[in-house]
């Protein structure tokens, strides 16, 4: 059906990043390749630039390609993934192409949003972002919540027909369905929590890893979850899990990256700064992530 990209592994931590940005709303490359390091050095195996944490609705082209390559040139260790959804088919594709031009080991591509296609538009519209960059790993990513749409397994099963699609992120958050998705898990098909409440549970029905957002404030705890559940060490998973849940919590008690951007400023990574129409964190925000960061 497409060019089959060349065998990749995207298990273990991927943290998808935030982008730091200064009060006055411009990229900050010294904080960006802090967080970098900070992350990887926790044990990322993988990073995600651009994704919905690294505000990718309000990076420009130029950015974008800035982003890209401090990424790949901090990167010494982790492999990097770019974020290319959209909900033009057409720019999906051409960031893509990018991305790859570039030197990503692969690209994180959302369902459209706002469009809601059928299931066969679904499907053509990553045959067409394959298409547009052979040779490139995608992972599929499905997040209802900021979609508006749902990916079945029925139409995850069409999806898998592709062979540059060796993963996806799973952010449906129904349990259920996630279990259904790892028991029809095609052989070389990879299956990635997308949040990190449901990271032991995924992997412990059949996930191989997680794209986090709290491996950006803690890394270290967040890749020893991923390992311990990953070599069935439930009871050190469990404890880790639970360590970690307020944290989950809070990180998400605003709009995400809001309130991540306050916890990196608080640990001295970055400025919680935010572009439009994102707001800086509410105070009560900031008092109750400081509460649980003092935990640990």
């Amino acid at each position: 059906m497409t060019s089959k990209p060349a065998p990749i592994d995207f298990s273990g931590l991927s943290v998808a990043l935030a982008t730091p940005f200064t009060r006055h709303e411009e990229v900050d490359h010294a904080a960006y390749r802090k967080l970098i390091r900070h992350v990887v050095d926790g044990g990322a195996s993988n990073i995600v630039v651009l994704g919905s944490t690294g505000e990718a609705a309000t990076v420009n082209d130029t950015e974008r390609d800035a982003l890209i390559a401090t990424a790949l040139d901090e990167c010494k260790t982790a492999k990097v993934i770019v974020g290319t959804g959209h909900n033009s088919t057409r720019v999906a594709a051409a960031l893509t192409r990018r991305a790859r031009d570039l030197g990503a080991a692969g690209a994180l591509v959302v369902t459209p949003y706002y469009n809601k296609p059928m299931p066969a538009g679904l499907v053509a519209h990553y045959a067409a972002i394959a298409e547009a960059a052979p040779g490139l790993p995608l992972i599929a990513y499905n997040v209802p919540g900021r979609t508006g749409q749902n990916v079945t397994p029925k139409t995850l099963e069409m999806l898998w027909k592709n062979d540059a699609i060796v993963a996806l992120k799973e952010s449906s958050g129904n349990l259920a369905q996630i279990g259904e998705i790892a028991r029809g898990l095609p052989t070389g098909k990879q299956l990635l929590a997308g949040d990190d409440n449901f990271a032991f549970a995924t992997i412990l029905h059949g996930g191989v890893g997680l794209i986090s957002v709290v491996g950006n404030v803690k890394p270290k705890e967040t890749s020893q979850l991923v390992a311990a559940a990953r070599a069935g060490r439930i009871d050190e998973a469990r404890a880790l899990h639970n360590r970690l849940l307020p944290l989950m919590d809070a990180l998400f008690i605003e709009s995400n990256p809001i309130p991540l951007k306050a916890a990196l400023a608080h640990l001295g990574i970055c400025e919680d700064g935010v572009r439009l129409p994102l707001t800086v964190a509410e105070a009560s925000t900031r008092k109750r992530l400081v509460e649980v960061l003092e935990r640990f």
